[in-house]
């Protein structure tokens, strides 16, 4: 019980001081991030020492970077990843080899031992892809020629770490290869093979069995089992956790779970991130700082530099907007969270010294607490200085329209197959696995998921998109799904299916603008047929739909202006205009019948 105590003692000190640091810094404008790495300091060992086992945090917070490439693996389907291929190598590759040269080459000029400026140079090649992806995903810019530059070079680099890693015991103190096993690599390779053929092949079928069951927590449990499974091999194999979840998810981009896995995984997604960043923040050692500030000062401004000459060339080189340089070199600059396993397993091979070592590692680690007040920099002084030297475009393309359709049954299939045959290539949500299936098989770009959930929404892209249309069978989950949208997204325009008319009057409460009542045009079209084989008359059939019409629309705005005020007036004022109604067909049957016999022509319109 005394272990249970302090573990729930120690997550009300993690959680408080995140809510707390987060807050103020936020009121303060400096972001999550700095709030996080705040109370990291705040609660670690040089701080208020209220948790000292940093390692334990830090390697469970790692799971925060895997739950973050899994979820961008999700939203890079496959073909657009192949499309990066030549970005990916040689960007990634100009940028890992160049600094490691680099590093390298200013170590060796030192005088020191060659091999520990290798292990250096690969420890800080390294950025930190929490650090650089989370700001661009809050800025919007990860689809900018820049931020996809920084995704390839971190992609690049989750993929280096492998190589890295093989390396290590060449450097060693004995300079052999003893430590190399076919059987680790055998073993590495049937991980990566088993997730590659999984993902594709078993994860969908299990995914749409667990969704026929509509049980979400069970969708949630396999989501979450799935990524740390992943992760589990791919530690176990030597290689990078995050590799491994960004594959899986990769695989399963085009699945039609995809929203309903994101909206899952999401959630603990963000939880140990920031956790991961507490981690970071508590594992830096002022004890040691204060003991050698200008070493410490001279690594993190030295670190800097190197990397940022590297990262300048390449934006010359892939030719990025001036207005996009300063934010790529700086999230790129920093060290990353591989440097601190590479730096340790250094030590344990004795290519590096422990002192070096320790003091590496603490540059890394400030060097990653300084990045998000740098950013805050850029944001405030740099990126209005370059945003005004970035030359004006004279003209740029309109935004093609994005639209979401929620539902998928009798009329939600008629809308999706006329806005696909109109080339709109709309996001379609549905609850139904076998509706989802069927429709992946003529094409249509369906996923699954409850659509009234907000964080489904959200990973639809919602805030991105320009209209939702709603095509529930349920006139609640409409009226929820309503209400949820024009309160979340105020620039998404709704389109609704209503129920019945007191529905479209609920619907027009919350803000809806553009409804249609389900079963009125079809029964516009059925009365017509009627009226037409009833009185053989084919056009005083259309006549009388018509004015039927724009009576209906009369009844509609005079009802809706009392429905609320007085909603008992409704029964005598529908009975009134229904014998208006009535009036006027008899005044237009009159008309006709006298413009007949007098040679034609329109009818009379009723006073």
């Amino acid at each position: 019980m005394e272990h249970g105590s302090a573990f729930l003692i120690e997550s009300v000190v993690f959680l408080s001081s995140a809510v707390l640091a987060v807050v103020l810094s936020y009121r303060l404008g400096l972001g999550s991030v700095v709030g996080y790495l705040l109370a990291g300091i705040a609660i670690g060992p040089f701080g208020l020492k209220l948790v000292d086992k940093v390692e334990d945090v830090r390697h469970f917070a790692e799971l925060g970077v895997v739950f973050l490439l899994f979820v961008i693996g999700l939203e890079l389907e496959p073909r657009r990843l192949w499309q990066m291929r030549a970005r990916l190598l040689t960007l990634g590759v100009s940028q890992v080899a160049g600094t490691i040269l680099l590093i390298a080459a200013v170590v060796w000029l030192a005088g020191i031992d060659l091999r520990v400026g290798i292990v250096a140079g690969m420890a800080l090649a390294l950025s930190s892809t929490a650090l650089a992806l989370q700001p661009l995903a809050e800025r919007g810019a990860l689809q900018s020629k820049g931020g996809q530059a920084v995704f390839a070079i971190l992609l690049f680099q989750d993929i280096a770490v492998i190589p890295m890693l093989a390396l290590l015991p060449l450097l060693g103190a004995s300079g052999t290869g003893a430590s190399f096993s076919w059987g680790g690599l055998g073993f590495a390779g049937a991980v990566i093979g088993a997730t590659l053929v999984g993902g594709h092949f078993l994860a969908q079928p299990v995914f749409r069995h667990i969704a026929r069951t509509r049980q979400r927590e069970i969708f949630t449990a396999f989501a979450l089992l799935l990524v740390l499974g992943i992760a589990w091999g791919f530690e176990s194999a030597g290689l990078s956790m995050a590799l491994g979840t960004f594959l899986a998810g990769v695989l399963l981009a085009e699945s039609e779970y995809r929203h309903e896995i994101e909206a899952a995984v999401e959630p603990f997604k963000g939880l140990l991130l920031g956790l991961f960043f507490i981690a970071v923040g508590m594992s830096v050692d002022f004890g040691l700082l204060l003991g050698k500030p200008l070493v410490i000062l001279g690594l993190i401004v030295g670190m800097f530099l190197l990397k940022s000459a590297v990262l300048w060339a390449i934006t010359k080189f892939a030719k990025l907007p001036r207005s996009e340089r300063p934010l790529f070199i700086l999230l790129l600059a920093q060290g990353g969270e591989f440097a601190f396993v590479l730096l340790t397993l250094g030590v344990q091979r004795e290519v590096l010294p422990f002192d070096t070592a320790q003091a590496v590692t603490l540059a890394v680690a400030l060097s990653m607490l300084s990045t998000p007040f740098l950013l805050v920099f850029h944001d405030r002084v740099l990126a209005p200085r370059f945003a005004a030297e970035a030359p004006r475009r004279e003209h740029q393309a309109p935004r093609a329209a994005k639209v979401i359709v929620a539902g998928l049954g009798r009329v939600g299939q008629v809308v999706a197959r006329l806005l696909y045959g109109s080339g709109y290539d709309a996001t379609i949500l549905d609850d139904d696995p076998d509706h989802v299936e069927q429709s992946r098989r003529f094409g249509f770009r369906v996923f699954y998921g409850d659509a009234t959930r907000l964080d489904l929404l959200e990973a639809a892209g919602a805030a991105q998109a320009d209209f939702l249309i709603i095509a529930l069978n349920d006139p609640d989950a409409t009226t929820r799904l309503a209400a949820i949208a024009v309160k979340h997204f105020p620039n998404l325009k709704v389109i609704a299916r209503a129920h019945d008319m007191r529905h479209m009057f609920t619907l027009r409460d919350i803000g809806v603008e553009i409804i249609e009542r389900e079963t009125f045009q079809s029964a516009l079209a059925l009365g017509r047929a009627t009226l037409a084989a009833v009185g053989a008359d084919a056009a005083r059939a259309a006549h009388a739909v018509r004015r039927f019409a724009e009576h209906d629309n009369l009844v509609l705005a005079k009802l809706y202006a009392v429905h609320k005020s007085e909603p008992d007036i409704h029964v005598s004022l529908s009975n009134e205009l229904r014998d208006q109604f009535a009036r006027t067909l008899r005044e237009d049957e009159a008309a006709m019948a006298g413009e007949a016999k007098g040679g034609g022509g329109e009818p009379a319109q009723p006073r």
